[in-house]
């Protein structure tokens, strides 16, 4: 974690800019909240589960409040996966979503691909995943042929569960040789699982950056772009009453606040897991609202 929470800190001038204190107010979970807000953007990956498990008692509460009529949406920078095998995980887990409730970073990526002209994309994710969503572009899964990376016009990263260190050097050699646009559909560097975290495309992205000099565009948190799909999703919300919970503060809460909402910060599950949340608070000066034991 510590080497994850540094990782964020370096690239902090690449996110957006901290706008504003809070009060840290800490509660015991999602339900101490129940009266104070009418919308809850849940972030994924450890607020509903860690890696492929769902966190204990959370589909319980998110179906009360659901039950409750309060507005449920997840946004996630889950940009790995097809949208549908995402519904079906969720409900695996005892999860009750919409599809259109679910927002991610791959959606809002492909929103915009969709509005530009078409190109020659290189593609970093896992084939075996399929082509699902991504079927109407030109793109190339990139692997170990250089030819590849050199005949892209822009490149694609969605998913680094298949990357390698080749493969990246491909990525920068080429870019070196001939800059084109980087466009990240996951600005995390790592995402928690059940036995640790995993390397995400933001990591690799940030390092082309540095060692290239081209400034990758990043879709999901903490960018508003995810943010601006999912307020055109719900329609006009009450900012003060809308509530972006998350585990990470360089993703949820930075961009929840970028973004001018609410924000609560799970403390014991996910990014944070068994460390003092406070002094992650003071060093970054990101400050949640709320500070949640547990979602």
């Amino acid at each position: 974690m510590h080497e994850a929470f540094a990782a964020y800190e370096a690239v902090r001038h690449r996110l957006p800019v901290l706008t504003r204190r809070a009060a840290c107010q800490k509660l015991p979970n999602l339900d101490a909240l129940a009266d104070d807000f009418d919308v809850f953007l849940l972030d994924a990956f450890g607020v509903l589960n860690i890696g492929e498990t769902a966190i204990e008692g959370v589909p319980e509460r998110v179906a009360r409040l659901q039950k409750a009529g309060k507005r449920i949406v997840v946004v996630s920078n889950a940009a790995g996966y097809p949208h549908s095998n995402l519904i079906k995980k969720y409900a695996r887990l005892g999860y009750d979503f919409a599809p259109e409730d679910v927002i991610t970073s791959r959606k809002t990526l492909l929103h915009t691909l969709r509005k530009e002209p078409p190109l020659r994309w290189g593609l970093m994710a896992n084939e075996s995943l399929g082509r699902e969503d991504i079927e109407a572009f030109d793109m190339t899964y990139l692997a170990e042929d250089s030819g590849q990376y050199d005949a892209a016009e822009a490149f694609v990263l969605l998913g680094s569960a298949v990357w390698t260190e080749a493969r990246q050097s491909l990525l920068e050699a080429s870019l070196r040789n001939e800059p084109r646009p980087v466009y990240v559909g996951n600005p995390d560097i790592v995402a928690p699982r059940e036995s640790g975290f995993s390397t995400e495309p933001g990591a690799f992205a940030h390092r082309l950056a540095d060692a290239t000099g081209v400034e990758p565009w990043f879709f999901g948190k903490p960018f508003t772009n995810i943010f601006d799909l999912t307020v055109a999703h719900l329609g006009e919300v009450d900012p003060a009453r809308t509530v972006m919970v998350g585990d990470s503060l360089h993703t949820d809460i930075l961009g929840g606040q970028a973004a001018g909402l609410k924000t609560a910060l799970i403390a014991n599950y996910g990014f944070l897991a068994g460390h003092d949340v406070s002094i992650s608070i003071a060093i970054s000066g990101i400050e949640p609202d709320f500070i949640l034991s547990r979602p």
